[in-house]
């Protein structure tokens, strides 16, 4: 998920506040720490309100919430519910339902030499934590993680997106609305305040955005051996080989136009294996678009905008870079690209380099599905890769050979809608991962736990000195 440099100012936060002055980050910081040194956030009660105060927050502002969406990215009212305000509610839903089990210590065995002893796993919270958010998805990708730290029983402060400021200063007002403001904050503002924030004391760094960002992050995190989660990006791949292609073509063109192109997930371009695929491909894929957004996108209520002018610039720049099938029009007034699909595209063209986050689908045609996988493996590891096939062998392949985040077959960018699936990347894609019960781990330490009494010092074979009967009963017991 790109990021790219400030375009707000302080004052302009501080007038979106009513003319309340914002609180300072390293204030807010040291307020959240006050709370988690507390344990405030701790008890299971505490977690479950918060959690079901943040479900209320949605749901009572869910028009607020759609409005401001669509102010900063042209988002639908139906696609901002379904894709933000509606996982966040799942990922809730599914932490109150387990949330006592994720809580429960885990016991395990412990070896004769030990014993009589007692042994578990105590998930504890990990205290205060930094959640950075890209403006792609800004409720999505700032409450989601959020879910997961409350659940675990962690404070959390949250740096929205200045890229996304019409959300950003929503979430702002109506997060110390309903969350307890010891325990969760909201710090706004540009490049510099997240700076600032990285130089403060976190127990965890949660950052959602770009390989570039995300090293300074990284970079960050290890001056005080701060452990973190990034969640980044990188060019999710599309093989199709065979099967319902018109099905085909809607699933692509789905999961690669909602949000304008703008999903770090959506497929960045597809490999049709044999010329069938290819052909099929160039003939439904317009339909497909065409029956989403009619003839003229630019008139769709259900199509979006690029975020801002420089965004629009350098995807507006990816095309000619093949021959166009469908799309091609731009308004740069308007930050509009049409839906578009790119074929006979050079292998070496920057729109097959690069990760494009915008409405450009590049159809690149290979011989057989060996020479898709040769392809695949000679890039970074993606975030995500599809497979769009009826046959049960190229399945188990493409799994076994393909090194990527998560995996889809037949289906794009729906693998996080399921809560029970960790949702991360890998390699230059990220590290760590959350969602559901990956995600309460990855704000716990799973701390062991050993117990045994002292009112018999069974251990006495361990102590020197060692003679040789103290020997033998060490080998016996390993």
């Amino acid at each position: 998920m790109p990021t790219h440099p400030r375009t707000r100012s302080t004052a302009a936060t501080t007038a979106e506040r009513g003319g309340q002055p914002a609180e300072h980050p390293v204030a807010a910081a040291r307020r959240l720490r006050d709370g988690a040194d507390s344990r405030l956030v701790h008890p299971r009660r505490f977690r479950a309100a918060q959690l079901k105060a943040l479900e209320r927050l949605l749901q009572e502002n869910e028009e607020a919430l759609c409005d401001a969406l669509a102010a900063d990215l042209g988002k639908p009212a139906p696609e901002a519910r379904l894709t933000e305000l509606d996982r966040v509610k799942a990922e809730i839903d599914h932490a109150l339902l387990h949330l006592g089990d994720w809580m429960a210590d885990q016991h395990v065995k412990v070896p004769v030499s030990l014993q009589p002893a007692t042994a578990r796993i105590q998930p504890r919270p990990l205290g205060l934590v930094l959640v950075i958010a890209p403006w792609n998805y800004p409720v999505l990708l700032l409450l989601g993680p959020l879910v997961g730290a409350l659940a675990a029983g962690n404070a959390v402060l949250l740096k929205p997106s200045e890229l996304a400021p019409a959300t950003s200063a929503l979430l702002a007002r109506l997060v110390p609305a309903y969350l307890d403001r010891r325990a969760v904050a909201v710090v706004e503002g540009p490049a510099e305040t997240t700076t600032e924030l990285l130089g403060q004391h976190w127990d965890h760094i949660f950052y959602t955005g770009g390989e570039r960002v995300g090293r300074i992050v990284a970079h960050a995190a290890a001056e005080s051996l701060t452990p973190v989660t990034l969640e980044l990006g990188g060019k999710s791949p599309a093989v199709v080989s065979d099967g319902n292609f018109p099905a085909i073509a809607r699933r692509l063109a789905h999961g690669k136009f909602m949000n304008a192109g703008q999903t770090c997930v959506a497929p960045d371009y597809v490999l049709a294996v044999g010329k069938g695929a290819a052909v099929g491909l160039e003939k439904h894929l317009p339909r497909a678009i065409t029956a989403f957004y009619g003839k003229d996108p630019s008139s769709s209520r259900d199509y979006g905008r690029m975020v801002n002018a420089g965004h629009f610039d350098r995807v507006a720049g990816y095309l000619g870079q093949g021959r166009t099938v469908c799309g091609g029009t731009v308004d740069a007034e308007s930050r509009y690209i049409a839906p578009t699909v790119l074929a006979d595209v050079d292998p070496a063209a920057p729109v097959l380099i690069e990760e494009i986050f915008g409405p450009v689908l590049p159809i690149v045609r290979v011989d057989r599905f060996d020479d898709a996988l040769r392809f695949l493996n000679a890039r970074p590891a993606p975030l995500a890769a599809y497979l769009f096939s009826e046959r049960p062998r190229l399945h188990a392949a493409f799994e076994a050979q393909v090194r990527a985040g998560g995996i889809g077959h037949n289906v794009c960018n729906m693998h996080l809608a399921v809560p029970g699936l960790p949702f991360g990347g890998v390699g230059a894609s990220g590290m760590g991962a959350y969602h559901g019960k990956a995600g309460f781990d990855t704000f716990s330490q799973q701390r062991p736990v050993l117990s045994k009494t002292a009112r018999l010092d069974t251990l006495r074979a361990v102590y020197p000195p060692f003679g040789w009967a103290k020997r033998g009963i060490m080998r016996r017991l390993g």
